[in-house]
C-alpha cells in the first residue's frame, strides 16, 4: 500500500481482522482517488494513465523499502516465508477493493471507454473514473508487490532505469512476448467462471480498448471483464483481483527466486575458485556445449554474474574471453593442460554449471568426461 508500514503482510493473514484490513483498502482507495482525478480522458484512452501511476506508485515508495525494511520487521525470517505472507495479504486486499468498487459498476462503463476524448479531468465520465480506481489500485498493489519480492530476494531494481523498469512490469502483470492479455486473464480466473470471460472477450465490447498501448491495453481489458458480463460482477470483481494479484505474486516469486538461486550458485563458484581466469573459459565452453541451441536465461544469467563477480572479487578481467563468437573447445583444453596442479574447483564449477538450467544433456556429460580425463592426468 501507499505507507510502507502498513503495505501487504505486515499483519499475518490469519490474524488479520477484517475492519482493519478494509480500513487500509479504503484510505489506499482515497489515495487513488486523488491520482484518477488528476487524469484526463486522453490519458485513459491512450494509456499514458499507466505510465504516470507507475511514476506515482513507486518513486516515494522505493525510497521507503528497502532490505533494511524487511529486515527491521522479519529479522532471521527467511526470504520464502515472508514472500509467501506478503503474496497472501496482497490477494486480500485485491479482493476486498475489488468488493468495495464493484458496486458502483454498470454494463454502460465498456462502452463509454471506446468514446473517451479530451485533455481535462471534467470529461472523464464518474463511472469510468470510478472503474479506473479499481484498475489504478490493483495496479499499483500488483507493481510494488513485484518490486517487495525483488527486495526479499536480493535482487537490485533502479524503478529509474527504464531497463529495471520494464523488467518490473513484465515481472509483475506476467507479459510475455506475443501473448495475448485475453490468454493471460483466461489462465488467471477460476474454472467456473473461465467460459464466460472467453464468451465476453469474443464478443464486440471489448474492440473499444485494442487501440491502447500493450500494457495499459491488458491491464483495462482486465478490469472490463469485471464491468461487462450481466449478473456476475460483484463475485467476479473480487475474484479477478484476488486471481491475478496471486497470479503476479506467484510470477514475480518464480522470477526472482530463480534468479536468487542463479547468484547464488554463481557467488559459491566465484568465492571457491582458485583459477578464476581459466573457470570463466571452462564454464562458457559448457554453457555453450550444444554451439547451435539458443543459450537458455539462466546461462546467460549464471555466465554474466560469474565474469561481474571475478571481477569484483578477484580483479581478473579477459577481453580476449569477451570478444569470443563461437569458442573453440581446442583453446580450451590447450588452457586447462597448461595450468598446474590441481584443478578441482575448475571441474566443480563445470559440473554446477552444466546443472543451472536443469538436467545435463550428451554433449555437456561430454566435456566433463574430457575435463575430468584432463584434470586426472594434470
Amino acid at each position: 500500500m501507499t505507507d510502507a508500514p502498513t503495505h501487504a503482510a505486515d499483519t499475518d493473514t490469519d490474524e488479520a481482522d477484517d475492519a482493519a484490513d478494509r480500513k487500509v483498502v479504503e484510505q489506499e482507495q482515497d489515495e487513488i482517488r486523488g491520482f484518477v482525478k488528476g487524469l484526463s480522458a486522453d490519458d485513459i484512452k491512450s494509456g499514458n494513465w499507466f505510465t504516470k501511476l507507475a511514476a506515482h506508485a513507486m518513486n516515494s515508495y522505493t525510497q521507503k523499502v528497502d532490505w533494511q525494511y524487511f529486515q527491521d520487521r522479519y529479522a532471521g525470517v527467511p526470504a520464502d516465508a515472508i514472500v509467501d505472507q506478503r503474496i497472501k495479504m496482497a490477494a486480500r486486499y485485491a479482493a476486498l477493493e475489488g468488493g468495495l468498487s464493484a458496486g458502483a459498476y454498470t454494463a454502460t462503463v465498456a462502452a463509454t471507454i471506446g468514446s473517451l476524448g479530451g485533455a481535462s479531468p471534467a470529461t472523464v465520465p464518474a463511472a469510468v473514473a470510478t472503474m479506473m480506481v479499481d484498475v489504478a489500485f490493483t495496479t499499483q498493489l500488483q507493481l510494488r508487490l513485484a518490486y517487495d519480492i525483488s527486495v526479499l530476494y536480493r535482487i537490485p531494481l533502479d524503478v529509474h532505469d527504464p531497463e529495471d523498469l520494464w523488467k518490473l512490469i513484465r515481472v509483475a502483470f506476467t507479459i510475455k512476448s506475443g501473448e495475448a492479455a485475453r490468454e493471460g486473464v483466461a489462465k488467471a480466473v477460476p474454472a467456473l467462471v473461465r467460459p464466460l470471460v472467453k464468451r465476453f472477450y469474443s464478443g464486440s465490447a471489448i474492440t473499444a480498448g485494442k487501440a491502447l498501448p500493450v500494457v495499459g491495453k491488458h491491464l483495462l481489458q482486465r478490469n472490463v471483464i469485471k464491468i461487462g458480463i450481466p449478473l456476475v460482477g460483484v463475485p467476479l470483481a473480487v475474484l479477478l483481483n484476488r486471481y491475478t494479484t496471486l497470479l503476479a505474486g506467484r510470477h514475480a516469486r518464480a522470477v526472482f527466486r530463480n534468479e536468487a538461486r542463479v547468484i547464488e550458485i554463481a557467488a559459491g563458484i566465484s568465492e571457491r575458485s582458485r583459477h578464476p581466469q581459466l573457470m570463466l573459459w571452462v564454464a562458457w565452453l559448457v554453457l555453450r556445449a550444444n554451439a547451435k541451441a539458443k543459450i537458455a536465461d539462466d546461462e546467460a544469467l549464471l555466465m554474466r554474474h560469474l565474469v561481474r563477480l571475478v571481477r569484483e572479487w578477484h580483479e581478473v578481467v579477459d577481453e580476449r574471453l569477451a570478444s569470443v563468437v563461437d569458442i573453440d573447445p581446442a583453446e580450451v583444453w590447450r588452457r586447462v593442460d597448461a595450468e598446474p596442479g590441481d584443478l578441482g574447483d575448475v571441474l566443480d564449477a563445470a559440473e554446477r554449471v552444466a546443472t543451472v538450467d536443469g538436467d545435463v544433456n550428451s554433449r555437456e556429460r561430454a566435456i566433463l568426461a574430457e575435463l575430468r580425463e584432463r584434470c586426472r592426468r594434470g
